[in-house]
């Protein structure tokens, strides 16, 4: 006798959603989403009018076989939406490589203009385990011949060879002696330490140059794109693309004097120079940069000594998506103090977000946020960020596919060529739910790594064509 196979419940509710009539609707939905984790359900209508025509055409969900209509969340976070992460990626990596080469808009021959990668840490606020390499070969953690131990009677060293994702990086020796404190106080001051950096840097080249301000304005422009990493420890750092132009931005070539190690020597002085302290009229704390600070210059071609520009840009793509969550912790804000003893994090996040909250309600921290910002470990700053005349912009890429997205439609539904007619579209929308439904989410799931796999494809043969 032949036994009837068993399904799990998710198989069977996702093809008893297959077998529905508005299935194959749905699907198109779901793929015009990229696939999206969480989509967002709109009721409503939209009406095309052209002045001489009347009405083009009309559009309304209540005729839909779903009756509403799939849009995409637009989160960038790939631990909430992998797929719209993965356009905020692509978006992100082609902002920033038009910066470095030119193209969507920039002028190709900004690619000689004088350019660093510089990445800012934060400062110790005590001794953490670490994964050190050399040569390929992995080293111990903190060799200590001694064996010396600290106030609290804990090893001050380690002799582990750390492996990768050894949960045991970035936790204290020991977490009496840690500075949870300052941690949070400088993740929390990150943002306004970088802002004072990027002001402070025109000076530190007008004080070289001899001149205002105001005239070196007249001579070189300083443009910059940067995003913020966690590190293991909790603590943010930034990768920053730090260019020299003329006058009038990516179009105008600096003078010749402005060369790459005069922009290196300038962006170590002024991160030595600049500070935050806190509170600013009786300072506890000073939040500066932490002496490792790497420069490197950037090249086009990858044959010369330094960066890749296409490296560069993917690193900072790669970052662009990741939020706090790669330190450990988590990426929605929590509510309320009791509910961090059942966080899944390890103690040493636990801490820094216990800390956030105490702070919270300490006098000289009244004016920062820190419990609404707990869940980053204190950083309330923008992940990525750049200056105006650095090169595009997210709202731009986005404003060329969505409107090579309605061509397509106007293509597809057979309506008239707009030309040089007048024609207005008005809508009415309203939120009807976000997410998946019953046996929904294995389909728009599978939908996804397909889109993935053939984005994956169609990056991968762009990077490798040449230049130009």
């Amino acid at each position: 006798m032949n036994e009837v196979p068993s399904f799990s419940p998710e198989i069977f509710a996702a093809a008893q959603r297959a077998s529905m009539p508005d299935f194959a609707r749905w699907q198109e939905m779901v793929r015009a989403t990229g696939g999206c984790a969480e989509p967002i359900r709109l009721q409503g209508h939209r009406v095309t009018f052209d002045a001489g025509l009347g009405v083009l055409d009309v559009y309304r969900t209540a005729d839909e076989p779903t009756g509403y209509l799939l849009t995409a969340c637009g989160n960038r976070r790939a631990s909430r939406c992998p797929a719209c992460a993965d356009v905020y990626r692509d978006d992100t990596y082609h902002l920033i490589l038009s910066g470095l080469r030119g193209g969507k808009g920039v002028p190709e021959e900004v690619s000689a203009h004088p350019r660093v990668f510089a990445t800012f840490t934060a400062p110790s606020f005590g001794a953490v385990h670490a994964r050190r390499e050399r040569d390929g070969k992995t080293l111990p953690c903190r060799p200590r011949r001694d064996k010396p131990l600290c106030e609290h009677g804990r090893p001050e060293g380690c002799g582990v060879r750390h492996d990768e994702g050894d949960p045991q990086i970035g936790q204290p020796m020991c977490v009496d002696c840690y500075d949870y404190r300052g941690a949070v106080l400088w993740n929390a001051h990150a943002g306004e330490l970088w802002r004072r950096f990027t002001q402070a840097l025109p000076a530190t080249f007008a004080r070289h140059l001899g001149v205002s301000r105001a005239a070196l304005r007249r001579r070189l422009r300083l443009s910059y794109a940067k995003v913020a990493e966690y590190q293991a420890r909790g603590l943010v750092h930034f990768h920053a693309v730090i260019r020299l132009d003329g006058p009038d931005g990516p179009s105008d070539h600096p003078p010749d004097w402005a060369t790459v190690p005069m922009l290196a020597a300038a962006i170590q002085e002024t991160a030595v120079r600049v500070a935050v302290p806190v509170p600013e009229d009786a300072p506890a704390f000073v939040a500066r940069w932490g002496e490792q600070l790497d420069v490197e210059p950037i090249y086009v071609a990858t044959a010369l000594e330094g960066l890749a520009d296409q490296r560069v840009a993917s690193y900072i793509a790669k970052y662009a998506t990741k939020g706090a969550e790669s330190a450990g912790t988590v990426d929605r804000p929590i509510r309320q103090m009791r509910d961090v003893a059942f966080l899944d994090v390890t103690g040493h996040v636990r801490r820094m977000i216990y800390t956030c909250f105490v702070l919270n309600d300490q006098p000289e921290c009244r004016l920062i946020p820190l419990r609404q910002w707990a869940h980053m470990l204190g950083y309330r700053g923008h992940f990525s960020t750049k200056s105006r005349h650095y090169s595009t912009t997210l709202g731009t890429l986005r404003q060329v596919r969505a409107d090579h997205q309605a061509e397509q439609s106007r293509q597809r539904r057979g309506l008239p060529d707009p030309g040089d007619r007048q024609t207005v579209t008005v809508g009415e929308w309203r939120y009807a739910g976000s997410g998946y439904r019953h046996g929904e989410r294995f389909w728009a799931e599978l939908a996804r790594q397909r889109i993935a796999t053939a984005r994956r494809i169609t990056r991968e043969q762009a990077r490798e064509s040449p230049p130009g």
